[in-house]
């Protein structure tokens, strides 16, 4: 609770920044705020509590994705300085959605009520499709807005029937109470009706087949810092978020309900690497890219009583190799219109530095050692083999094959091809930031404990 008060006084203290015309400090105050918080956070590891009659909750599965989040955010907020310089008068406003959209996150991972997680999830989702739209004059951006929008509201408003359904069958928000209850008494057709709505509103969210329509169009088309935001933070809190709903609800899985799990997570993978093969703009060769890790991530859902550590972990490398790659983007396709391929030749040449960063970051996601990445797919899939899945894991690690292709296309033109414009002075925040976050990647991959035995 400390957290959210936290960071929504933040958020307000970067529009007061504003008024006082202090733009210069607004980054580095956010950023010191931020870390700050991640303290704050920390120390309520290893401790439960509830605040407002249940409506937040912190434990250890709360407390250690919301860390990951405020990380993420930071990460983002660092490359907002060089991103929005040509729009100093906004920054504050950027910068203070970018917060608020943290707080609808925390506020999504640490309910104990569903209408405190509705809340978060309607913050979090005004704020993108602002972001998404930012760029008034980019025909690109309106339309990925509008179509964030459209899809974003369908979404919350299936998630709202559901909750609706949920609340009808058990005369409560608690989620505590609802657990109790759906373990004693016979429970209405509707309740299933109610949790199979929110998971469905929930895949819209993560992007997952069939409900991946919007992703690809979105992603392409708003500012690259916004598609960072959305395939990194948003779409590990989105999982997240999923994963501590059905465990909350304590929704029976059945064998059926697994059977459909099993379904979307294969078309997931499978869609995403087939339909990433064929993508020359870089931005929307991630976008399948994130679906398919989507695919991967759904895996967790299979084994709900021990996968939350696992989830952390692959949820943690999928992040900080996304982070990383977008930090490159940013600064090679600053001055380009577009983000294609070509922007990228000879990248190894006039940039080693960030060349190396970005190769990293793409093995990471393709899970090859010795990156967090192929430690992420190795736990999953061993929990998935011993929850009787082989068959999953074994199209699972064909459709891992599959990636590389496409993520080898992108590091042969860096290295295989000649560069196509001279070397740029690169912002030192873009070097940091991704540097950092491929390092934390590898620091990850050879302690895997650090991040398994928090859950």
């Amino acid at each position: 609770m400390n957290t959210l008060i936290a960071i929504t006084g933040l958020g307000v203290l970067c529009l007061i920044f504003e008024i006082f015309n202090l733009r210069k400090g607004i980054i580095p105050v956010t950023i010191i705020g931020l870390l700050g918080t991640l303290g704050l956070t920390i120390s309520e590891y290893g401790t439960e509590a509830s605040y407002y009659n249940n409506m937040i909750v912190t434990n250890d599965f709360s407390v250690t994705f919301s860390s990951l989040f405020i990380v993420l955010t930071i990460f983002i907020v660092a490359m907002s300085h060089n991103f929005y310089s040509n729009h100093a008068t906004k920054i504050s406003d950027f910068i203070s959605i970018k917060v608020f959209i943290l707080s609808g996150a925390i506020a999504m991972i640490s309910f104990g009520n569903l209408a405190m997680y509705f809340l978060g999830l309607e913050i979090l989702s005004i704020g993108l499709y602002v972001m998404c739209a930012s760029e008034r004059l980019s025909l690109r951006s309106n339309e990925a807005g509008m179509k964030y929008f459209l899809m974003g509201a369908f979404a919350s408003g299936i998630i709202l029937f559901g909750i609706c359904l949920v609340y009808g069958a058990m005369g409560s928000f608690d989620v505590a109470e609802i657990a109790s209850l759906s373990r004693s008494a016979e429970l209405p057709a509707w309740f299933f009706i109610g949790v199979v709505m929110i998971t469905i509103g929930m895949l819209f969210k993560v992007a997952a087949v069939p409900f991946h329509f919007w992703a690809p169009d979105v992603y392409e088309g708003a500012p690259a810092l916004t598609t960072a935001t959305m395939s990194t933070l948003v779409k590990v809190v989105a999982m997240a978020t999923l994963y501590k709903l059905l465990v909350v609800l304590n929704a029976e899985m059945t064998y059926a309900f697994q059977i459909v799990i099993v379904v979307l997570s294969i078309a997931s993978m499978t869609v995403g690497n087939i339909m990433a093969l064929r993508q020359n703009n870089v931005k929307r060769m991630l976008a399948f890219s994130g679906i398919s890790h989507a695919g991967f991530m759904l895996m967790t859902l299979l084994t709900l009583s021990t996968s939350a550590g696992t989830l952390l972990y692959y949820a943690s490398a999928y992040a900080f190799s996304g982070i990383a790659a977008f930090a490159v983007i940013l600064y090679v396709c600053r001055n380009n219109e577009n983000e294609d391929i070509v922007n990228f030749h000879g990248l190894g040449k006039t940039n080693p530095l960030l060349a190396a960063v970005l190769t990293g970051s793409l093995l990471s996601m393709g899970g090859i050692p010795i990156f967090a990445g192929f430690f992420g797919k190795l736990f999953l899939f061993n929990q998935t083999i011993e929850a009787g899945y082989l068959y999953l894991v074994i199209i699972a690690v064909i459709n891992s094959v599959i990636s590389i292709g496409y993520y080898f296309k992108l590091i042969l033109a860096m290295y295989g091809k000649e560069p196509n414009e001279e070397r740029i002075a690169t912002p030192i925040l873009y070097y940091g930031v991704a540097v950092i976050a491929i390092v934390l990647n590898i620091v990850i991959g050879f302690f895997p404990s650090l991040v398994m035995d928090l859950l």
